[in-house]
């Protein structure tokens, strides 16, 4: 029986894929930088390679068959498993470890510590992204990730590193205006920086039952460096970990009035291919960032 595989380009497996994942043939060709024509001809000779169809042709979009699923799940896997031993091969890449994480955890945990990395490896640099959206590791050139969240993501190999819970930050100063902020209800009449939502969850972690009235003049960012930053400013009291700012309470810098905390997720992990665990550069930085939390 002849191996069927064999009489199958590796450029079909590729656009079945990409249609497949995206449900489109258009987008499939965007993402590929061809024709949704060419995507078309690809699919249709797999499918007759095959003996079956793969998709249902509808008005807006396609739909797998029952066989198409089949194959997307092993092509998806297969890619993933390619781009990884690719990845590894690589000799631009065995030099570079590229980190994708929030700007909020990469400015005030990762990159002040990175230093001691660096010099501990000095063949290998680092590249790091701070994007706003959770970047896909395995199709978009990353090594590893530090995210916040469940630590559930399917194909990577996730290992906890520390809460991602905030608390009310202030300066000294500001306390002292505010009487000393005591009991969290003396919160009601504070300047207070970042969103009702995150305020509301907090006072209810704290016990107050009636929510205090929403400040004047508060700041509202999309990160949240930039808020406690306004605190920093003496502009008011911020939602803010303690674990990213600690140097910043230590030094006095800021204070923490209530022992209470309210927990954003369940937690920060290190994530990476779990194909990829015994890649040197992953290794490396693993081993240094569960030091580090150590």
């Amino acid at each position: 029986m002849p191996d069927v595989l064999a009489t199958i380009p590796l450029s079909a497996l590729r656009t079945f894929d990409a249609a497949a994942r995206l449900k489109s043939f258009t987008a499939a060709a965007a993402e590929l930088g061809v024709t949704q024509a060419a995507v078309s001809w690809q699919v249709k000779a797999l499918e007759q390679r095959l003996g079956q169809p793969l998709f249902r042709r509808l008005p807006r979009e396609v739909e797998l068959t029952l066989a198409g699923e089949r194959l997307a799940r092993a092509t998806a896997e297969a890619m993933r498993l390619l781009r990884g031993a690719i990845a590894d091969l690589s000799e631009e890449s065995d030099g570079v470890l590229s980190i994708t994480t929030a700007e909020s955890l990469a400015s005030q945990w990762l990159a002040p510590r990175l230093g001691a990395f660096q010099l501990a490896h000095p063949k290998l640099a680092v590249r790091l992204d701070t994007g706003p959206r959770m970047a896909d590791l395995g199709r978009e050139g990353f090594d590893v990730a530090i995210r916040s969240g469940a630590g559930d993501w399917p194909g990577l190999e996730c290992l906890y590193l520390f809460p991602s819970n905030v608390t009310p930050l202030c300066t000294s100063e500001v306390r002292q205006q505010l009487g000393g902020l005591a009991r969290p209800e003396d919160l009601a009449h504070a300047p207070l920086i970042g969103l009702d939502a995150g305020w509301n969850d907090w006072f209810a972690a704290a016990g107050v039952t009636e929510r205090p009235p929403s400040a004047v003049g508060r700041l509202i960012a999309d990160l949240q460096v930039l808020e406690v930053a306004s605190a920093l400013a003496g502009r008011g009291v911020a939602l803010g970990s303690p674990v990213l700012f600690a140097n910043e309470i230590a030094q006095g810098r800021l204070v923490r009035p209530f022992d209470v905390a309210v927990d954003q997720s369940a937690g920060f992990w290190l994530a990476y291919p779990a194909e990829r665990r015994r890649v040197r550069k992953i290794a490396a930085f693993r081993d240094w960032v569960m030091a580090a939390v150590g």
